[in-house]
């Protein structure tokens, strides 16, 4: 993927080595990261207990906002891809029994939503 593609939102996978040095502070012992996307600032990562999202907040992304959410707290999510008039692509996570979603991550065009759905559900597969 090009430059473009992160300034117009569109995910694209980043290294494991990379974040994982980016998240030192933030990783535990022994933890490791199975993959990651970056989009535009922030990440969604996921490592092996764990999925972490990486909010950069502000104008010069100093503030950081992690999110860790278990892989057993998560009760279920949807994706819904991008049509012809409707160009933003969506992930919708949902935590325990909750009714309405934990999270929700947009994306632009994005042909690595699939990436993502794919991973989150082997994650939630172990």
């Amino acid at each position: 993927m090009s430059i473009f593609d992160g300034l117009m939102g569109n995910a694209s996978q980043h290294n494991n080595l990379t974040v994982e040095k980016k998240l030192e502070d933030v990783l535990i012992t022994g933890e490791t990261v199975s993959l990651a996307f970056k989009l535009v600032r922030d990440l969604i990562v996921f490592t092996d207990f764990r999925l972490i999202l990486v909010d950069k907040q502000g104008m010069t992304g100093k503030k950081v906002e992690y999110k860790s959410i278990p892989y057993r707290s998560i009760s279920r999510f949807s994706v819904e891809t991008s049509g012809h008039f409707d160009l933003d692509a969506e992930l919708k996570i949902w935590i325990s029994s909750a009714e309405l979603p934990a999270e929700t991550i947009q994306f632009r065009k994005d042909k690595n939503i699939v990436a993502v759905q794919k991973a989150l559900a082997l994650a939630l597969s172990k």
